[in-house]
């Protein structure tokens, strides 16, 4: 059976940095960030790219789903609402889908210093800051399994994740 991880969390939390990890430790895996369906200059919102994005997700997991050689999908976005998530999962395929719904927390605390570190190396603006800490209580009502990063590594979350999710 072949495994799904849907990691979402709010802009900074770690998502990334830590399926880049699981797919490296996991075998026959892949990794897809969703922020590489809408890599767009200038980045817009709108009701047609929301659904150019989720088209483009759909496409891609259900590439990977049906694709032999993979056994391990690692899919990580902001996926702040259960609608997202939801409508993720309503245009995949998921017979012989093992699904692992996933929210990466933690600490207001911790997020600011992760995110002021990005914003001093010039990865991310400093409006980041406001944005990411204000999603962070949307995560407390997703039908998620909720991982508290705050006190750990990306390596120990992503050995957590894999070992208990």
């Amino acid at each position: 059976m072949k495994n799904l991880y849907l990691i979402g969390g709010t802009m900074g939390v770690g998502k990334s940095t830590t399926c880049r990890i699981m797919k490296e430790k996991l075998v026959n895996s892949v990794f897809l960030d969703g922020d590489w369906c809408w890599d767009m200059h200038p980045f817009q919102v709108t009701d047609e790219t929301k659904q150019m994005v989720q088209g483009n997700i759909g496409f891609l997991l259900n590439s990977f789903v049906k694709c032999s050689v993979i056994d391990n999908i690692v899919f990580c976005w902001v996926m702040h609402e259960q609608g997202i998530i939801d409508e993720i999962l309503s245009n995949l395929d998921t017979t012989g889908l093992r699904v692992h719904l996933i929210s990466l927390v933690c600490d207001p605390q911790t997020l600011k210093a992760r995110l002021a570190k990005d914003v001093d190396e010039g990865i991310r603006t400093e409006d980041i800051i406001r944005k990411s800490v204000s999603r962070m209580p949307l995560y407390g009502v997703l039908g998620t399994v909720k991982v508290d990063v705050s006190e750990r590594s990306p390596e120990q979350v992503a050995n957590y994740i894999i070992e208990k999710c």
